[in-house]
């Protein structure tokens, strides 16, 4: 199962909130709302939430068995 709760310990580590990532960095707010109820993304979105947040994959996303 996949789960983003490293993403929001990271982005509370960071200068960035969920208004910077949607009206700064155009983030679709839906693309949030799928990250807070671990819903999928893609690859894509990872890749450019590491280069927003400077961090790497680990810092967004994690697998744990079901």
């Amino acid at each position: 199962m996949i789960n983003y709760n490293p993403f929001w310990k990271t982005l509370k580590e960071s200068k960035e909130t969920w208004y910077t990532l949607t009206h700064i960095h155009d983030i679709n707010p839906a693309t949030l709302h799928r990250l807070k109820h671990n819903m999928p993304i893609t690859t894509v979105t990872i890749d450019t939430l590491c280069d927003i947040l400077n961090c790497s994959v680990d810092d967004i996303v994690e697998h744990r068995q079901k």
